[in-house]
C-alpha cells in the first residue's frame, strides 16, 4: 500500500528512488529473521505453527486498516522520499516482519539448511519486489486520478482487503 501511496501522491518516477530502498531495506532485515527463526525451531518445534497465526492474524487486522484506507489523488509541495526513506521503512514496520516470518512458517521445512532455505526466501522476495512494487507505484499514480475520491474508492480499497484475507487464508490452509 506505501507503493500505491507513494505513486499516488509524486508519480512513478519520482517514486523510483524509494521503491528501491524499500526492496533493499526488506533484504537487510530478511537474513536475521532467518538465521534467528530456524534456530530457534531447532530448539523449539512449535515456534513455527507459533508464530505463522501470530504473522496471519496481524497481516488480517492490516486488512480491516486497508479496507478503510483512502487514496489521496493531491499531489505534494514536499520532495518524494528518497532511496534512504526506503532503506528504513521494512526494518521499522512490523507488518514486514510478519510478512517474512510467514513466508519462513509456511515455505520453509524446518529441517532444512538454515543457509539456503534463508537464501531462497531472500531471493524470491528480491525478485518478487522487484517486479511488484514498481507497478504498485505506476498503479497508484493511475488510480489516484482515476477513483482517487470517487464512490469506486471504498469498493477498491475492500477489493484489495478481500484479496489480503484471501491469500492469508490460502498460506494458513498450505501448512
Amino acid at each position: 500500500m506505501i507503493m500505491l501511496a507513494t505513486g499516488a501522491k509524486y508519480g512513478f518516477r519520482n517514486a523510483l528512488p524509494f521503491v528501491f530502498g524499500v526492496i533493499v531495506g526488506k533484504q537487510i532485515i530478511i537474513w536475521p529473521i532467518g538465521f534467528g527463526l530456524l534456530l530457534l525451531n531447532k530448539e523449539h518445534p512449535y515456534v513455527f505453527l507459533f508464530f505463522k497465526y501470530v504473522s496471519a492474524a496481524y497481516i488480517l487486522w492490516l486488512a480491516w486498516r486497508i479496507a478503510n484506507m483512502r487514496i489521496s489523488a493531491e499531489t505534494s509541495d514536499r520532495p518524494p522520499p528518497g532511496f534512504l526513506s526506503g532503506l528504513i521503512v521494512h526494518p521499522l514496520n512490523p507488518k514486514a516482519w510478519a510478512l517474512i516470518t510467514t513466508g519462513f512458517t509456511n515455505f520453509v521445512d524446518p529441517s532444512s539448511s538454515i543457509f539456503f532455505a534463508t537464501a531462497a526466501i531472500a531471493l524470491c522476495l528480491f525478485i518478487i519486489q522487484l517486479v511488484c512494487h514498481p507497478i504498485w507505484t505506476l498503479f497508484g499514480e493511475k488510480i489516484a486520478r482515476l477513483v482517487g475520491g470517487s464512490v469506486y474508492e471504498r469498493y477498491l480499497m475492500l477489493f484489495f482487503a478481500l484479496l489480503t484475507i484471501i491469500f492469508v487464508g490460502l498460506a494458513l490452509l498450505s501448512y
